[in-house]
Parts: C-alpha cells; structure tokens; sequence
C-alpha cells in the first residue's frame, strides 16, 4: 500500500477498499463463489472493465486479501482465493447490504441472497461462512481454548 494520507482505522481502511470496485471484487469471490478472472469479469452485474479488474486483484492480492493460485494444466489461469483477513469483512458486507435492504431500494432479485441472509440470522450466517471457507480452501477456526 502507498504511503497513506493518515493512520487513522477509518482512513486505512478507505484508501484500500473505499474505491468502488474492491469491495464488490471480493462479494463476489465471498458470495457468488467466482474464482477466475473471467468468472469475475463476465459474472459481475456491474460490468467491470478487464483493466480495472485486473488492477483491483493485484491491489487486493498485495495487501493480503486474495490470494493467486495457478490452475493445473493451465499455464496462465489461476484461481483468486480469499484469506482469513479478506473474511474479516464478512460482517462488514453484511451490514452494507443490511443498509441497503433498509434505506436504498435495492432491486429485489439481486437482494435475495442478502434478504436471506437477514432473515436466517445468526446460523444462517454461519453456513454461509463454513460455505466460504471450504470454497477458498480455509479451515473452520478452533472453538476457543481447543488445542
């Protein structure tokens, strides 16, 4: 990450995914389960251009949010993996959609996911993020004080 304008949390945290396509990168690694660039690309709803998604992928996977793994039998395709770190924003995505789904209108077949996510609460929260996990090849965390 460059020099930033401040150490303050909130300002660290913008200047890193407060650009308009990083956090919908990483929903749409987190929640729609695509891995590739051209999985990324053609799959967002959005439209991302090739050279800002590339842009945004080398941004995330430098500051420690996804990382690059090469597919076997393809010499230029990899897999974008999401790490323990990147899942640290689960509540975060979960609380812009929750605003959305309250204040902005969203349209109700690209909210589904997230109206269901609502309404299940907690457990249905905790099946989405085992979900994730085994998509991104992370292991469950250890129940607290387990050896």
């Amino acid at each position: 990450m460059e020099r930033p304008r401040s150490g303050c949390p909130v300002n660290l945290a913008v200047e890193l995914l407060g650009d308009g396509w990083s956090l919908l990168v990483l929903r749409d690694v987190m929640f729609a389960d695509r891995h590739t660039f051209g999985e990324l690309h053609t799959g967002s709803p959005e439209g991302i251009a090739t050279n800002m998604l590339a842009d945004r992928l080398h941004k995330l996977t430098r500051a420690g949010l996804l990382t690059r793994e090469p597919v076997p039998g393809h010499k230029q395709k990899v897999h974008y993996r999401l790490t323990e770190t990147a899942l640290d924003l689960f509540p975060v995505l979960l609380a812009m959609a929750a605003f959305s789904l309250r204040h902005l209108h969203p349209d109700p077949e690209l909210a589904a996911f997230a109206r269901d996510l609502q309404e299940g609460g907690p457990e249905r929260e905790a099946e989405v993020l085992a979900r994730i996990r085994r998509a991104n090849g992370l292991a469950e965390p250890r129940p607290a004080g387990a050896a």
